[in-house]
């Protein structure tokens, strides 16, 4: 049994390995927060409260920063919007959902994991999360536990922290050094478990000097399912400092930290790259020919001049400035030479570099998805202006359905479950696994062109049925009408079961043979009276 200075040295020759192997992305880091997001990133040991001044003599364009942007809330309206439902939540197969009680159920627990995402920081850190997946190919932030409202995130930029992967490419190791002063350690930790010099601090109130403190999550070799103790978890979390100190030990039942690549070059890499890598290139070039056209206008409005050797004292180039010359020859002051920069076609490459990083951004695509008008379309229309450009975006969303929202709505459902936030599930579909769909903007856009070939398949059947009426007996139409609003969005909940509907049906047959019983002459529908002379 390891004591814990043993403990604390092997967890910072663990932290020291995951730094070593993110050492060769932080340059590439560096330069992609200078051209593309100065106000993101972590480097070079600074502390918080330090305010990072932005290089505005390198950054002179503003133009891709204004992309990321727009390439955020893009996706932020998108793929997560907080004004409008953007999952459903189902089961597989689709039969049980007409079990009695199973749509109502999953209809409240949707309602209660959208109640607390709206409550909670949930979407201002997805805000940033997407700026930061955007500029560097990886972002990362921390789910935890809320006694007020459920669960709490905490975001991380670039640089603060490292990852590493298992043997099938999925991030489940975390580590990251912050900053803490004394009286916020002695709240977080106790102040049992503080060093002798913090706590010396704190009883002399020196609280206010910065201590850095590590934090590790990683896969717990100790872990033992029939056991429920922190010790025993699925992930252990370690807080220590710098110098080796145990602060505290802890566990997590899933792994809390929801880290999601761009892309990722082979299934080894615990990072990933993004647009920003892409563009890094024609962004130094803009930013070049920026200055470039700067000094050509420099030059053209305030020229270099000569100055002839018989000018008596300063030259005055102010408007209606003076200078004396004694000469009657040459001119006392004249360019050096004429600069006539050609405006037209230089701004014609600068704009053309600008539309080259506004297209690696999608910045096109967002601002056509957000200003489109869907209710004035149909859904081939739909399909045919967004499909070709949504397909390059396939598989950017598919990763970030993976790596982002299956793992947030996980995790937020298991601590509201834990928490007692959510109502038990119905004893026909316990131990039972929800799936998870997707009706966000960009979901539905994806969606449209299958939309529009079961519209088609429908109107083809319709068209041999004027000839052949019996080819409609093949069409399941309650199952068409199901995949149509699930493309569209429409949540389960609002269809009623097939219990119901056959109710429903029943109801309105009986109503139909009443009135047709009721139509019929009363010479049929009555028995003939006798012949009295029979």
């Amino acid at each position: 049994m390891k004591n814990n200075t043993q403990q604390a040295t092997d967890y910072l020759r663990l932290y020291d390995e995951l730094k070593s192997e993110r050492s060769s992305w932080t340059p590439v880091w560096k330069e992609l927060s200078s051209y593309l997001a100065p106000t993101r990133g972590f480097f070079d040991g600074q502390t918080p409260n330090q305010g990072r001044r932005i290089d505005h003599k390198t950054l002179l364009d503003s133009d891709p920063c204004l992309a990321v942007e727009v390439l955020c809330a893009g996706m932020m309206s998108g793929l997560t919007s907080p004004s409008r439902s953007w999952f459903d939540l189902t089961l597989a197969p689709e039969e049980l959902m007409n079990l009695p009680g199973v749509r109502e159920w999953l209809f409240e627990i949707k309602k209660r994991l959208e109640d607390v995402f709206a409550k909670s920081n949930v979407y201002s850190v997805l805000h940033g999360f997407y700026q930061e997946i955007a500029v560097f190919g990886t972002a990362a932030f921390l789910v935890e536990e809320d006694a007020r409202k459920g669960i709490r995130c905490r975001p991380f930029t670039i640089g603060e922290y490292c990852l590493g992967t298992d043997a099938a490419g999925r991030v489940n190791r975390f580590g990251r050094e912050f900053f803490m002063t004394a009286e916020q350690m002695q709240s977080a930790f106790g102040a049992a478990h503080l060093p002798p010099a913090v706590r010396r601090e704190c009883e002399d109130n020196r609280q206010f000097r910065w201590h850095k403190i590590i934090h590790l999550i990683l896969p717990n070799p100790a872990y033992n399912p029939a056991k429920q103790d922190q010790a025993h978890m699925p992930y252990g979390s370690v807080y220590l400092t710098d110098n080796g100190h145990l602060l505290r030990q802890s566990g997590y039942r899933e792994f809390p930290v929801i880290a999601a690549r761009w892309e990722v070059k082979n299934a080894a890499d615990a990072y990933g790259r993004g647009p920003g890598w892409k563009c890094l290139g024609d962004t130094k070039m803009l930013q070049k020919m920026q200055k470039t056209k700067l000094v050509g206008l420099d030059k053209s409005t305030n020229p270099p001049m000569m100055v002839s050797s018989n000018v008596q004292g300063e030259v005055n180039l102010l408007p209606g400035g003076i200078t004396r010359f004694n000469g009657t020859t040459d001119a006392a002051v004249k360019p050096a030479y004429q600069v006539q920069p050609d405006l037209k076609s230089l701004e014609a490459s600068i704009q053309s570099v600008r539309d080259t990083i506004r297209a690696q951004f999608f910045a096109d695509v967002f601002l056509m998805l957000s200003t489109q008008n869907y209710s004035n379309m149909t859904a081939a229309e739909v399909a045919e202006r967004h499909q070709e450009k949504l397909l390059v975006l396939g598989p950017v969303l598919e990763r970030l359905k993976n790596e982002l929202l299956d793992p947030l709505i996980d995790r937020a459902f298991n601590v509201l479950f834990r928490q007692g936030l959510l109502p038990a599930p119905p004893e026909s579909i316990q131990g039972l696994e929800m799936k998870v769909e997707y009706v966000s903007m960009i979901a539905q856009a994806q969606k449209a062109a299958g939309l529009a070939a079961l519209v088609q398949g429908l109107n083809y059947a319709a068209s041999l049925a004027a000839a052949h009426p019996e080819v409609l007996d093949r069409i399941d139409y309650d199952r068409a009408l199901e995949e149509g609003l699930n493309t569209l969005g429409v949540a389960p909940a609002l269809l009623r079961s097939e219990q119901q509907t056959d109710q429903i049906r029943a109801a309105r047959r009986q109503q139909a043979q009443e009135q047709a019983l009721q139509s019929q002459p009363a010479s049929l529908s009555q028995p003939a009276a006798e012949n009295p002379d029979k």
